[in-house]
């Protein structure tokens, strides 16, 4: 048995056992420690963090006494062994998040390569029908008759009705994607897992915000002003949607609506490949960050959702500019 010591971003030591052969994720459920994770296959990334003591194999790849970034549920210690976790204690949840049922109410275009999808909760003995989370949030969902799971951020409201929203991109050959698109339809049900993830608004920073969105990543920062929105907050929040072509952009009107009703927002809409006519930000999302921050005050808190390139030049380009880490929160998109 090798003594696993997780370490959190706040500060907390929590030790957990672990058998020969076994990986940290395993070891930590095991225990009842439920870390941020999803596919437990070494795909989706969530369950990314640091070896900073100890030895072990990952995937057949093994790691000596150095720091070195591994996914926890691929990492089998052959050694005691430290972790730090990129989050705080918070985050880790004491009990597996509840699974529900749900039915496909709507399939409608998001721009030309993403879909909304919009479900609604079956009643639960439990929890009865409504949708409680926190906006930022995601869930895991299954494809029918299948083990096969995927994260996605819930882009509307918590409700008493329990309606989920979810803004999707069609991946070519991605097994979510090929189902979405060429299967499921209105009525077919939905094994859903959550709500998951701390991905979500430090209400009580006093700090202005800017949230960056590529492509669908824009779904949990819609849920974020939707709520702002709901609570008239007066905060000076900026929003930077970045797509790589102008047909790819959606729900502009909504954010429109919301900007009119949040005195304290602005908006860029950044497009990497513009069309001649565009009159916007010609840019990536992260360019268009970095002309923010220059012109900044201060340091903003920012939250990022999108595509791992992006996500990486956006954290890149808050750190040239001296935003500390701990301002600076972020959220991957699946993309298959």
């Amino acid at each position: 048995m090798n003594d696993i010591t997780l370490l959190t971003r706040d500060g907390a030591s929590l030790d957990v056992g672990c058998p020969p052969g076994e990986t940290v994720l395993a070891a930590a459920e095991a225990a009842g420690l439920f870390l941020p994770s999803m596919c437990h296959e070494g795909s989706c990334g969530l369950c990314r963090a640091e070896i900073t003591a100890g030895e072990y194999d990952a995937g057949g790849r093994t790691g000596e006494t150095i720091t070195r970034d591994v996914l926890l549920c691929q990492c089998r210690p052959t050694s005691d062994m430290t972790v730090a976790l990129p989050y705080a204690e918070a985050a880790i949840l004491r009990h597996r998040a509840p699974t529900r049922e749900a039915v496909i109410e709507r399939i409608a275009p998001a721009g030309a390569s993403a879909v909304s999808l919009g479900l609604r909760l079956r009643p639960d003995a439990e929890r009865g029908e409504a949708a409680d989370f926190v906006p930022g949030q995601y869930m895991e969902v299954a494809i029918p008759g299948t083990d096969i799971r995927r994260a996605y951020s819930l882009a509307n409201l918590p409700n008493w009705d329990g309606r989920l929203e979810f803004l999707i991109r069609l991946v070519p050959g991605g097994a979510f994607s090929t189902w979405l698109g060429t299967v499921a339809k209105p009525g077919d049900a939905l094994s859903l897992r959550g709500p998951l993830g701390r991905f979500t608004l430090d209400e009580t920073s006093p700090r202005p915000r800017c949230l960056v969105g590529g492509g669908c990543g824009l779904a949990p920062l819609l849920a974020m002003l939707r709520h702002l929105a709901e609570f008239q907050d007066m905060q000076e929040t900026h929003l930077i949607f970045g797509a790589n072509r102008e047909d790819e952009l959606f729900a502009t009107a909504e954010i429109e609506a919301l900007a009119a009703q949040l005195p304290g927002l602005t908006v860029t809409t950044a497009i990497w490949h513009p069309q001649a006519a565009w009159r916007g930000f010609a840019g990536t999302a992260a360019e268009a960050l970095d002309r923010l921050l220059a012109s900044a005050a201060g340091a903003p808190d920012i939250y990022v959702c999108g595509p791992p390139r992006l996500v990486e030049a956006v954290i890149a380009t808050a750190r040239r500019h001296g935003v500390p880490e701990a301002q600076i929160l972020a959220e991957h998109v699946q993309l298959r």
